[in-house]
């Protein structure tokens, strides 16, 4: 390895995880993200000669991986990756397990990523918290907006950016900048009246005792007890699957059907998007392995959970994988 390649590893390493979670908000996906940092670090590489330091080494990181991003989602032959519910009504008709063709939806994202990177915004210029806006739905909302506007709106309002920086990397004038993320904004209110995500509690006893009793009722069976936990409006969704579900008595048919399916459950805790998650692992009868079904994400609202979100089959083994689960579960002992 030459000086200047270890020059390079040394300098443009620490701002790897960062650079990735940027890459995932701006394509709402995990194996996409993966990708595209490595072609960010690739094309640095190959420029670091030419890099004189005329701007931080992290803002031309930056830059870069912006601009791969942008590549890539101009690229696509696929409409932007997104929920259910924000494509289509909710429904009562049970699914036929046949992914929409054609449609492709916004990933999880392993919280063992986002180690090291604050939790709080990194400027006074930053309108949300890093932990808000890692949330699913928020990465699901931006993902509606025109490519330039959610590259304006992430620089600015999320990593903190001024006007004069965020135009510097993007290319155009700082009013066409502010244009940008104005009418970002004004999308995102449409979503968040009160301008921002719900705040995320942190853990807490009441919230540990919810996510016991959501292991529990999924282990036992318990209907009933499942769908107290909801609140009355919750959303369901289970991608890849169109369908999705909305209010406890719609979800509560849908769990009834499916849950005739499976002889029984084990919820492996795991977390994504700085919220709640658990693995969940089935079987059809006793003599057979507990295998990976679907990767769930809670969203909790006081002491209910207000959306559920299970990354179903086909889709997860992949996602599995990507959190580094394993697709059997030899310990079938109840965790909790």
């Amino acid at each position: 390895m030459t000086h200047a390649n270890q020059t390079f590893e040394q300098l443009a390493e620490p701002f790897r995880r960062e650079l990735r979670l940027h890459c995932y908000r701006m394509l709402g996906s995990l194996h996409e993200a993966e990708d595209l940092v490595q072609e960010t670090y690739l094309r640095a590489w190959r420029n670091f000669a030419g890099f004189e330091g005329r701007a931080p080494l992290k803002a031309w990181l930056y830059k870069i991986a912006t601009h791969v991003c942008l590549d890539a989602i101009s690229s696509r032959k696929h409409a932007p990756r997104l929920l259910p519910d924000q494509r289509t009504p909710a429904t009562d008709q049970m699914p036929d397990g046949k992914p929409a063709a054609e449609a492709s939806w916004v990933e999880p994202y392993p919280d063992v990523y986002l180690e090291g990177i604050p939790d709080d915004a990194p400027g006074p210029d930053a309108r949300y918290s890093s932990r808000e806006a890692v949330q699913l739905a928020f990465v699901a909302v931006i993902q509606q907006l025109p490519p330039r506007q959610r590259a304006t709106l992430l620089l600015c309002d999320v990593l903190g950016w001024s006007t004069l920086e965020a135009t510097s990397l993007l290319g155009g004038t700082t009013a066409s900048v502010n244009s940008a993320r104005q009418r970002a904004r004004e999308t995102l209110a449409r979503r968040y009246p009160d301008g921002r995500p719900p705040v995320v509690a942190t853990s807490n006893p009441e919230q540990q005792a919810l996510l016991a009793r959501y292991v529990r009722t999924w282990e036992e069976r318990d209907l009933d007890g499942f769908v107290a936990l909801l609140t009355e409006e919750a959303v369901y969704t289970m991608p890849p699957l169109p369908q999705w579900y909305a209010g406890r008595n719609s979800i509560r048919r849908f769990f009834d059907w499916a849950w005739k399916n499976y002889l029984g459950f084990r919820l492996v805790p795991t977390a994504a998007n700085r919220q709640p998650a658990f693995a969940l692992y089935t079987r059809r009868s006793t003599d057979v392995a507990w295998d990976a079904h679907s990767l769930h994400l809670l969203t909790l609202e006081q002491n209910a959970i207000s959306s559920l979100t299970l990354f179903v089959k086909p889709a997860a083994p992949d996602v599995f994988k990507g959190f580094g689960l394993p697709l059997v579960l030899t310990d079938t002992k109840t965790i909790v």
